[in-house]
């Protein structure tokens, strides 16, 4: 535990209940003007009495009024221990345990941050106090997300220096992560932003303050935490204060609200008694680090193998139009970023999202990310995913990245686009691609089936809910029919269950047409590609190529020069 100076004053306090504040000083070596600096802000909250003497004779000194009830934090339950690992939030560390008690079918998230001693808490409560004082902002600043950042970076210094004054003697890590907390509570989402420094977590979501916050764990799902929010107050001011951040509005004339973070996390929050058991707020983490083809191929994940991401990879080299389709958190968005990261960085890209998840190599200049917006309680200014994709059309894309298509309109223009020549990608609910066809020639959104011939591949992701892994479940191929005939799907690759493996059940045909059409190579010559690239990945694998800037510039070398690229890497295919 933290032991600062603000406690070992106390403990003599206590001992003695009555002290002058020259032998506090000299007993501490802490100068008098911070001792009774301290002993202020202590008075203040009712722990103690200062006593200043009338005769010059006698020296101040301080009485204890009513001590604090030392609370130590509970142990955490038993259980086996699956795994453990530590975590930093601004400055603030804690520790991960990830345990499974006996009897229970899911396991648990434990969470334990920093133990604050009872006096510092209260000295940190005091600084707390006077942060809206040392520090002005405006509602420009907030909503701005350059300028919030600013601001956070302000309320954290402003902190940090006040700490300093109060308590001299603490070390710089004990005063940063001070600080950190002092942030936290005044600028951010308390105890929440420890759960939001976890990249292990995709989901936040508190139900109410009478159960548990949950968590959503990449690696084990849905779990319960150890931490809970203190009352529906609480949630209330914390969904208040997000949506102040994002320019929005929640109250209890518009209990809804659906905003995003500073950090680009989505948040969803809504009011009792919309909400009957109590308020709520679930954020969506944006991905921090996100995965990387060579994360999918690894043994870890196994979400897709070499050769099927061999083909991917030349799809979109290509300019191939790519649907990604699958059921909620199959993996649809992470697919869709990996595709991202092997286009060419000379061409010029739009990406359109509702929520910004999609990250392309940092050295990709010619990339211009949108975002949809919401309208505004008087339900003006919106901006929609087709109006986004309409002005995406007027700014010369080499390709255009949707995030997900849903309404009839916007699939119409998504296929124009793939008519007038841009390559596009996007995703969509669907569990096969069977099930996509079905969605997109059908109502409501009824594309006619000659526009449907503009899609090249689909990709479909599946997510086993029992044992949460994610497998890329088929990727197929639109073969257009001959003479009105209905569309036909080819299936090339599946996984299967049985086993956990991935099987090629057949070649494809229109891959093999349309790259003979536009790039002169025979089929054999294609296969030899193929094989190239599936080497490539196989290395980058090995040698543990897996961020985003590290595939890009593989991706970039091997466009320029595959062979020199290869031969100087000592690739050999097969």
């Amino acid at each position: 535990m933290l032991e600062t100076k603000i406690e070992l004053l106390m403990e003599q306090i206590e001992r003695k209940k009555s002290v002058s504040l020259d032998e506090l000083s000299a007993k501490l070596k802490w100068d008098s003007a911070g001792v009774e600096r301290a002993c202020k802000m202590l008075e203040r909250k009712g722990i103690v009495e200062l006593k200043y003497p009338i005769s010059i004779l006698e020296k101040p000194s301080v009485a204890l009024k009513k001590p604090l009830e030392h609370v130590s934090r509970p142990a955490r339950a038993a259980g086996e221990l699956l795994e453990s690992y530590r975590i930093v939030s601004d400055h603030v560390p804690s520790e991960i345990k990830i345990f499974k008690k006996k009897g229970e079918q899911k396991p648990s998230y434990y969470i334990a941050p920093p133990e604050i001693p009872p006096y510092t808490r209260l000295l940190l409560d005091s600084i707390r106090d006077e942060m809206g004082k040392l520090v002005t902002v405006n509602i420009d600043e907030i909503m701005h997300s350059a300028k919030s950042a600013e601001v956070k970076t302000r309320f954290y210094e402003v902190g940090k220096k006040r700490l300093q004054e109060v308590l001299p003697s603490l070390e710089g890590k004990d005063v940063e992560m001070l600080a950190g907390i002092l942030l936290h509570e005044t600028y951010g989402l308390g105890e929440l932003e420890l759960l939001l420094g976890d990249d292990n977590l995709e989901e936040v979501a508190v139900n109410n303050s009478q159960v548990p916050i949950a968590v959503y764990h990449k690696k084990y799902g849905w779990m319960e935490s150890n931490l809970a929010m203190k009352n529906e107050d609480e949630i209330a001011n914390y969904a208040m204060q997000i949506g102040r951040k994002a320019g929005r509005q929640i109250s209890l004339l518009n209990p809804i609200l659906d905003a995003h973070l500073g950090s680009g996390d989505r948040v969803y929050a809504s009011l009792s008694p919309i909400s009957t058991k109590g308020n709520t707020i679930t954020i969506r983490r944006f991905a921090r680090n996100p995965w990387t083809i060579t994360d999918l191929m690894g043994e870890k994940l196994s979400t897709i193998s070499s050769e099927m991401a061999a083909m991917l990879w030349q799809a979109i080299h290509y300019e191939m139009n790519i649907m990604v389709a699958g059921g909620t958190a199959s993996g649809k968005t992470s697919m869709l970023n990996i595709l991202c990261s092997f286009i060419p960085a000379y061409q010029r890209v739009v990406t359109i999202e509702d929520t910004r998840e999609l990250s392309l190599p940092s050295f990709v200049w010619n990339w211009i990310p949108m975002l949809t917006r919401l309208p505004n309680p008087e339900g003006l200014g919106e901006v929609s995913m087709l109006d986004l994709m309409l002005a995406s059309l007027r700014m010369r894309p080499d390709r255009i990245i949707v995030g997900e298509v849903r309404r009839r309109r916007e699939a119409e223009v998504l296929f124009e686009a793939m008519h007038t020549g841009h390559a596009v990608c996007s995703t969509m609910h669907a569990d096969t691609a069977a099930q996509v066809l079905r969605r997109l020639m059908e109502p409501p959104i009824e594309i006619p089936m000659v526009e449907l011939e503009s899609l090249h591949l689909l990709v479909i992701q599946y997510r086993d809910r029992r044992s949460n892994i994610r497998r890329t479940l088929e990727i197929c191929e639109i073969v257009p029919g001959i003479g009105g005939e209905r569309l036909s799907v080819n299936h090339i690759y599946q996984w299967r269950p049985r086993g956990d493996v991935f099987e090629k059940i057949n070649e494809p045909m229109r891959i093999y047409e349309a790259l003979n059409l536009h790039t002169g190579m025979t089929q054999k010559e294609i296969v030899e590609d193929l094989n190239k690239r599936k080497s490539v990945l196989e290395w980058m694998t090995k040698n543990n190529v897996n961020t985003i800037d590290k595939v890009g510039r593989v991706m970039q070398q091997y466009y320029n020069d595959p062979d020199g690229f290869m031969k100087e890497n000592r690739i050999r295919v097969g």
